[in-house]
């Protein structure tokens, strides 16, 4: 499949949700055939990778990324959820296999504008992610080089849990540093966790330009139905 078009985050929607289904809720016995069904109402395919210390999951690995590529031309976001030491030749392994972008996280912070760096010679948009528990103000110095911030609203790598009370007012703060950074570029501000039908109004009012979509989009009765409400918060 071909890649998307290198304008493809400034093209991304503006008056709707975007569209983000995360693969981690996919039928994995069946990917491609699932992603074929959602493929009409998927903007951004989302896959997590976690290496089972930064995170408590053991979650994907380039070769899935490869093989997705070949059967969707959808923007590939991949979210790194790796220790410092490897986060490097992850991100190799990952543009090499067909990613459009990847985010890594601020708490990666000792090894963050090196990875950001590595990611622009490379031609990857470059993304951040914030644990629940980081305070916001920590994405502040690296916004001007980012293409997404992602904030987290449950605990990192777990499925299933409720959104944590502060995930709207963060992403408010989130919004007015984005708003405060001189940047001429579209960044795209992006919620994931706690992704549920009475959560996603409140996200989309803090600010969500996008949620990522899990079982809530996957495991709907009728697609086609939720993407509607979804499109129409």
């Amino acid at each position: 499949m071909s890649k998307p078009d290198k304008n493809w985050i400034a093209n991304l929607p503006r008056d709707r949700l975007i569209a983000e289904f995360s693969v981690w809720s996919a039928d994995l016995v069946r990917l491609a055939d699932d992603l074929a069904r959602v493929d009409p109402f998927v903007d951004v395919l989302h896959i997590d990778v976690a290496d089972g210390h930064f995170a408590p999951a053991m979650l994907f690995f380039s070769d899935l990324v490869a093989g997705v590529r070949k059967v969707s031309s959808r923007p590939i976001h991949v979210h790194l959820m790796v220790a410092d030491n490897i986060l490097l030749p992850q991100i190799e392994q990952f543009v090499d296999a067909g990613s459009d972008l990847i985010s890594i996280h601020v708490e990666n912070e000792a090894v963050a504008d090196a990875a950001i760096d590595l990611l622009d010679r490379r031609g990857v948009a470059s993304g951040m992610v914030l644990r629940v528990e980081t305070p916001v103000d920590r994405i502040a110095k690296y916004v001007p080089r980012l293409d997404f911030v992602t904030l987290l609203g449950t605990a990192i790598g777990v499925k299933g849990q409720g959104l944590d009370e502060s995930a709207g007012p963060r992403l408010e703060e989130a919004g007015r540093i984005i708003a405060a950074s001189g940047a001429t570029h579209r960044i795209v501000l992006a919620a994931d966790g706690g992704i549920r039908e009475h959560t996603v109004p409140l996200l989309r009012r803090a600010g969500a330009e996008t949620v990522v979509l899990g079982s809530l989009a996957f495991n709907a009765p009728s697609l086609e139905e939720r993407m509607a409400w979804l499109r129409a918060l």
